[in-house]
């Protein structure tokens, strides 16, 4: 069920982060206190969770968001929040797919990795300009996974 409501950003201290504080009981809404939800802030759509810290239900409120709806902590905002009944898949690229296949140790453990550590992964990947900077990241992802490291 899609929940609207209208609420001021708040500013997480010490960091350029923000969040809006849902205003109803998640868990009796959604039936569970860490909800992936679909959601939309003054229209724009986002993908995220509602995550409960000091006891208060919270939805981060990313820069690129706040930068397309022109608003900033202390403005209010519309928002809708549904709970997000979708599995969430990361499209892995075929040149990490295929060094992943040449070492089987870091392809099982990426598999067992949650959606936001292979996204954070494939993101480092194709956010590189170069296509020798690419190489290095694949190798380098390849290496991590292979050690069972999670991304940062």
């Amino acid at each position: 069920m899609k929940q609207k409501f209208i609420t001021e950003i708040k500013k997480r201290e010490g960091i350029d982060g923000a969040y809006v504080e849902i205003p109803f009981d998640v868990e009796a809404v959604f039936g569970a206190r860490r909800v992936k939800v679909k959601a939309t802030f003054d229209g724009v759509e986002y993908q995220g969770s509602i995550v409960r810290m000091n006891g208060v239900f919270l939805l981060g409120l990313t820069q690129a968001i706040r930068s397309k709806i022109g608003k900033r902590p202390g403005d209010l905002v519309n928002v809708e929040v549904e709970k997000d009944e979708h599995e969430r898949t990361v499209e892995v690229p075929e040149d990490l797919l295929a060094q992943m296949q040449d070492a089987p140790n870091a392809l099982a453990f990426f598999e067992t990795l949650s959606y936001t550590h292979k996204k954070d992964y494939v993101l480092w990947i194709t956010g590189a300009k170069k296509m020798e900077t690419r190489m290095d990241r694949i190798q380098k992802v390849v290496e991590m996974l292979e050690a069972k490291k999670k991304s940062k």
